[in-house]
């Protein structure tokens, strides 16, 4: 008894220090004593990075119709002005890179356009050359045709973002005027949006809206991270998720056009990727699915010199993980072609390390580039070139290697409609295959009863029968 009340009563002195301590240590809370003290605000922040972001309004004039009919004004009070030419137009944001001029912005918000002008936020506006447009990252360079000395903004460090680092949003939504929003980074590595060929966006909950495609998305310290380029949204509006393409992939883009580029140059792997699901991941000994696994490789490419082979799981690049083919795209779209880069494998449950060459995919066979200009045949409008590993990269082109791809459609031509796109491979007419662009002249040059055409999209084959007629 008397042990047991010792043992009691020396609890609260057991306690009491730590108790002290604890107090001791929790922030002492005061009344604010100035107005410094009360507000907190971005404005610091903003006052730096709004002038480098501007509005972009973009335009073209398309031709009027060539019916003769458009010339009867009794026709046209029926029919409306189809003989005028009709202005399209399209607005967006963009953001100065560089005090020389250089904005960067979507390549959707000038897509199809000829005439660009800027607005800046001390209401200038100055007319703008499109530099470069790089459709696989939907991302532009333009060049502002006068002034000097522009308020530019520091390119950050996209890869040391962290999910629950606060950021700015900054554009023209609604076309209502300059907008700053605020939020956090909601999450990265984003992969499965399906804007663009290199999937690997920055998810925000700052407010994005229509216009702000091509704005800025800046962190605490006023650098670019993040051009904003889309939402996830059922009603148009924003719903707190939000995408920017990271400023890594714009850092490449920006080195082309400063070199004097029109075109980005990329490494190119040579392989064919899938993703590794549960049941892949549990068959080759992963504890979770994850990396990209090598379906197939190409020969003479960079993946066949590194000693890449099917069955293969890729975990990381240069120490940066990849999850998913998606992840590995974006990496290597991020690194300058030339020197070598290390890929980490698994290959049997081990780990390798493998030395990949940066180069750029080939262009064999040549382009030898035709456009199909007469005659009754459904491809008349249509511009193609052979296949090979370059064109490939270029067109976006899955899953076939072999066939003549469509470069460009005319308007009101034959073969827009049938509905030829640009990346379109064609494989076969008339169940001959169409290996090269003369024999796609030669097979296009006949009359025929009805046209058998199969047609390489997306990775997958679809066939149609059209009436030669």
């Amino acid at each position: 008894m008397l042990l047991r009340l010792a043992l009691l009563l020396s609890l609260p002195l057991l306690v009491l220090p730590a108790q002290a301590q604890t107090a001791a240590q929790a922030p002492a809370r005061q009344v604010p004593e100035s107005r410094q003290q009360l507000v907190l605000s971005y404005a610091p922040i903003v006052k730096r990075t709004v002038p480098a972001v501007v509005n972009v309004y973009a335009s073209r004039t398309e031709k009027p119709s060539s019916n003769p009919l458009f010339d009867d004004p009794f026709f046209r009070q029926f029919f409306g002005q189809g003989g005028r030419p009709q202005t399209q137009q399209s607005l967006g944001s963009g953001v100065i890179v560089d005090q020389e001029g250089l904005v960067v912005t979507n390549n959707h918000v000038i897509e199809g356009m000829t005439d660009v002008k800027v607005a800046l936020s001390d209401r200038r506006e100055i007319d703008a050359e499109i530099v470069l447009r790089d459709p696989r990252t939907d991302l532009a360079i333009l060049r502002l045709k006068s002034g000097k000395d522009f308020p530019a903004l520091n390119l950050g460090d996209s890869d040391a973002l962290e999910v629950g680092d606060v950021v700015l949003a900054v554009g023209n939504p609604f076309a209502v005027g300059q907008t700053v929003t605020q939020g956090i980074v909601s999450g990265l590595a984003r992969t499965q949006v399906g804007i663009t060929d290199y999937g690997f966006f920055i998810q925000t909950d700052a407010a994005i809206n229509p216009g702000n495609s091509g704005g800025a998305l800046v962190d605490m310290e006023g650098r670019l991270v993040g051009i904003n380029s889309a939402i996830y949204s059922r009603s148009g509006g924003s719903v707190g998720i939000g995408f920017a393409i990271p400023v890594n992939m714009v850092k490449v883009v920006l080195a082309t056009a400063k070199g004097g580029g029109r075109q980005v140059r990329r490494p190119w792997l040579g392989a064919t990727l899938q993703s590794v699901s549960r049941e892949i991941a549990e068959s080759i000994g992963l504890d979770r699915p994850t990396g990209a696994l090598v379906a197939d490789v190409i020969g003479k490419s960079a993946a066949e010199a590194a000693g890449l082979k099917r069955g293969d799981v890729i975990v990381s690049l240069d120490n940066q993980p990849v999850v998913d083919p998606e992840s590995l795209g974006f990496r290597l779209g991020t690194k300058s072609v030339g020197g070598t880069a290390s890929l980490s494998i698994l290959r049997g449950g081990k780990p390798l390390v493998l030395p990949l060459k940066l180069q750029v995919a080939p262009e064999d066979p040549p382009r030898e580039e035709v456009k199909i200009g007469t005659g009754r045949s459904p491809f008349v409008g249509a511009t193609l070139v052979n296949y090979s590993p370059a064109i490939g990269e270029e067109f976006s082109v899955h899953g076939v290697r072999e066939g003549v791809v469509v470069i460009d459609v005319e308007d009101g031509s034959n073969a827009q409609s049938l509905g030829l796109q640009k990346g379109d491979v064609v494989v076969s007419i008339n169940d001959t295959k169409m290996l090269r662009t003369k024999d796609m002249q030669s097979a296009t040059s006949q009359r025929r009863l009805f046209w058998q055409i199969t047609i390489g999209r997306g990775g997958q084959l679809f066939t149609t029968v059209i009436n030669g007629g």
